[in-house]
């Protein structure tokens, strides 16, 4: 099977299980985000992370395949049938990690700047990215184009991901970076 199909090629793609709609509709737009952001996720696993974070955030990346298909997907089409469902397991999981983590944490006194470590950085970038595919999921929530489901769960990755972030410097012995705001000038 070949990579190009052309069919794209006047600004149209096909959605998974039929129909067709411009490049540019909210709907092409927000599973976009969610690919961008698990390549971004990708990209932070690059790094070294200790191995309970890397497993962890690989399944996290096959779940976001999952929530871009469900997207992706038409929900009365004949292969909504056939995509994964999201589960609220997902989210509690995500809950009680969040938990976990922050116990191990120091307790945050300040805002922090993205920055630590490479994988801190990668981290956080990708929870900007995670943070700009809920606000596209918002959009169609309200012209009830997704799942609810849907923004649950990036709502509560976006602060994963944040956490985690915090998680890989402290164990890596480095600080938060910390924001230092400029006095006003009088």
């Amino acid at each position: 099977m070949k990579i190009y199909t052309k069919t794209g090629d006047k600004g149209e793609t096909g959605l998974f299980g039929g129909g067709r709609v411009s490049k540019d509709d909210a709907l092409v737009d927000a599973y976009g985000e969610v690919d961008e952001l698990n390549s971004t996720l990708g990209l932070a696993r690059t790094f070294p992370l200790p191995a309970d974070l890397e497993h962890f955030l690989q399944r996290i990346q096959d779940q976001l395949f999952t929530v871009g298909s469900v997207l992706a997907t038409p929900p009365q089409s004949r292969a909504a049938a056939h995509i994964p469902e999201l589960k609220p397991e997902w989210v509690e999981e995500m809950e009680r990690h969040i938990d976990r983590y922050e116990e191990e944490l120091p307790k945050m006194t300040h805002f922090i700047l993205p920055g630590g470590s490479s994988a801190a950085a990668a981290l956080h970038l990708a929870r900007t990215v995670c943070r700009r595919a809920e606000r596209r999921v918002v959009s169609l929530l309200r012209e009830d184009k997704a799942p609810p489901a849907v923004a649950v769960y990036l709502n509560r990755l976006s602060d994963l991901l944040f956490v985690v972030a915090r998680l890989v410097n402290f164990r890596a012995g480095l600080p938060d970076v910390k924001w230092i705001p400029e006095k006003p000038s009088k």
